[in-house]
């Protein structure tokens, strides 16, 4: 009679050795995302004065992430523009409520252009400079540089600086710039620049009165005295 024999497979052993191996594998790969977390942490904040000698002696490259308006009327010589922000001329229904909405309000007293992100931003960083290129990203007001920061990091960029409160806080002078009005003033337009001329007018003309009625009360009250019909 013949016998039918099963042979049942046993589960393969892991050995000690092996499971020693991955476990130490595994602490190494913590490890080395630990490491890449705290590179990624190291964006330098600076202001202008500490920004001008990390592109004097360390050679940083000036990189300007604000719009196009604000970098023609006025940006730093030999800077390169990249803008992190770029016109929306988007044509369908909510984009054209949003952008009307805005240029009769923001755009109108501000001067602030209707902008979007832009979508090629990183894109183009990465085809003008290499992932070791030294960055000094700069704006208006410290906002946009910061968050072109935390893209370009994300982006695998390690040496990035930013000045502290933007372009705005630079002193006159700091940087040898080129445009139409000082580096410090690029971010002024729109309506708010001439109701604040008006408004220098107006308290010279009133500060002319005042001294006029306190020193010549007599003329000034003659003036006062006389009508159209007279």
């Amino acid at each position: 009679m013949a016998v039918l024999g099963f042979c049942v497979a046993s589960p393969p052993r892991l050995s000690w050795k092996a499971f020693g191996t991955n476990r130490l594998s595994t602490r190494v790969h913590r490890s080395y995302r630990r490491r890449i977390a705290l590179v990624r942490a190291e964006v330098n904040f600076v202001n202008a004065d500490e920004a001008k000698r990390l592109v004097s002696e360390e050679g940083y490259t000036i990189l300007d992430v604000r719009d196009k308006t604000q970098y023609e009327r006025a940006h730093i010589k030999s800077s390169h523009h990249v803008p992190l922000f770029i016109e929306n001329q988007d044509n369908d229904l909510g984009t054209i409520v949003k952008r009307t909405v805005h240029n009769n309000f923001s755009g109108l007293f501000f001067g602030l252009p209707f902008t979007k992100l832009n979508p090629d931003f990183v894109r183009t960083i990465k085809e003008k400079f290499s992932d070791d290129s030294k960055l000094l990203i700069v704006c208006q007001e410290g906002l946009r540089s910061a968050a072109a920061a935390n893209k370009l990091e994300v982006a695998g960029y390690r040496n990035l600086s930013c000045i502290t409160s933007g372009l705005q806080s630079a002193k006159p002078g700091s940087f040898e710039s080129e445009g139409s009005t000082e580096l410090q003033n690029a971010g002024k337009a729109g309506l708010v620049t001439i109701q604040g001329k008006i408004s220098a007018v107006l308290g010279t003309v009133l500060i002319c009165a005042f001294l006029f009625i306190t020193f010549f009360p007599e003329q000034a009250e003659k003036i006062l005295q006389m009508s159209p019909s007279s």
